[in-house]
């Protein structure tokens, strides 16, 4: 059982994104302090991840568990 909730927390490697894909972990998506995007991670490319049939580029967005 894990100790720390991970809720709210930043995936900042390609492991912990790529893990979000594989366990269809839910996601939000923000553009500085805005709310972009939500849902399970879909696609994932070097430049983008693509949530619900939009893409959102990996360099302008934080990713962050949303449960």
């Amino acid at each position: 059982m894990r100790s720390k909730s991970r809720f709210m927390r930043s995936l900042t490697s390609d492991i912990q994104l790529y893990t979000a894909l594989i366990d269809q972990t839910p996601i939000v998506v923000f553009i500085g302090t805005e709310l972009v995007g939500s849902g399970v991670i879909e696609d994932i490319t070097e430049a983008s991840v693509a949530v619900k049939g939009e893409r959102y580029m990996r360099e302008v967005c934080t990713f962050k568990y949303a449960g």
